[in-house]
């Protein structure tokens, strides 16, 4: 069974950093994408920065210059680096991957970790 588990969320002022990681196992082979959404109340999740297997990213517009993700394949982990963090980063943070296990390749989900910024 396949299980993704965020940390490192907590409450920061604004201007401050905090570093989120997510693990990944349960009998992968390989995962291709990997990735961080959010959802802040009364919104619909959105994406937050995305990098693949070669290391290529995306980031939404809204965190572009602040936020940086990065991965350790070997590990099955990805991080999200935030820094300059401003109260509109304030939801809750998920973990998205689409790993490719003995049952083929199917997408995960985290059960998320909470991000505070306070003015």
């Amino acid at each position: 069974q396949v299980q993704l588990v965020e940390s490192g969320g907590g409450l920061v002022q604004a201007g401050g950093s905090l570093r989120l990681s997510c693990a990944a196992s349960g009998g992968i082979f390989s995962i291709n994408a990997m990735g961080w959404y959010r959802q802040a109340p009364g919104k619909h999740r959105e994406l937050v920065a995305i990098i693949t297997s070669g290391g290529s990213t995306h980031y939404a517009d809204s965190v572009k210059g602040r936020f940086t993700i990065s991965r350790d394949n070997a590990k099955n982990t990805v991080y999200l680096q935030m820094n300059s963090l401003k109260p509109e980063d304030t939801a809750v943070y998920y973990c998205n991957a689409d790993p490719t296990t003995g049952w083929g390749t199917k997408g995960y989900w985290g059960k998320g970790t909470l991000v505070t910024v306070s003015s």
